[in-house]
């Protein structure tokens, strides 16, 4: 992701549909924010939320590994938002599980998505990556969030 993505992530951050479980939509400066917030998580760790293209190189979203605080617990979350037009066709579960297999690459143990409890398509993912819902807690606006986990056993040397 770089600040030549401000247009698709505009269009993206900026869908009601897409945005219907946080606050509201972003607009244009916060998404230009979202990048740079994206570009120092590169440049801390290596890796962050990447853009997602599909077959025909179209841009239908994105998918990545940030570090998330809930309730004083840092844990390293895979989040996604793909396009409306290209939701139901699994490709969030697919670059969910790409992600997933870069961090046992990476050594990480322990992988969270944080998921408002009405989102069922995104509890869905979660289910399909190999998480369960661990708890379930309020976020700093006041929504009620649902902490899915999983353990990831070290990537096979064999």
């Amino acid at each position: 992701m770089t600040n030549a993505d401000l247009d698709e992530m505009t269009v993206l951050l900026g869908s009601p549909q897409v945005m219907r479980y946080y606050a509201r939509p972003k607009t244009r400066a916060e998404a230009a924010s979202w990048i740079e917030w994206s570009k120092a998580n590169y440049a801390r760790d290596g890796y962050g939320l990447w853009l997602l293209h599909d077959e025909h190189d179209r841009f239908v979203g994105e998918c990545g590994l940030t570090w998330q605080t809930m309730d004083d617990i840092t844990d390293l979350e895979v989040g996604y938002h793909v396009l409306p037009q290209f939701q139901g066709r699994g490709l969030a579960t697919e670059a969910a599980i790409a992600c997933r297999e870069f961090a046992r690459s990476r050594g990480v143990t322990r992988l969270t998505s944080n998921i408002f409890h009405r989102n069922r398509p995104s509890q869905r993912v979660a289910e399909k990556v190999g998480m369960q819902l661990e708890r379930e807690t309020i976020d700093p606006p006041d929504r009620p969030i649902g902490i899915w986990s999983m353990t990831l056993s070290r990537a096979s040397t064999s």
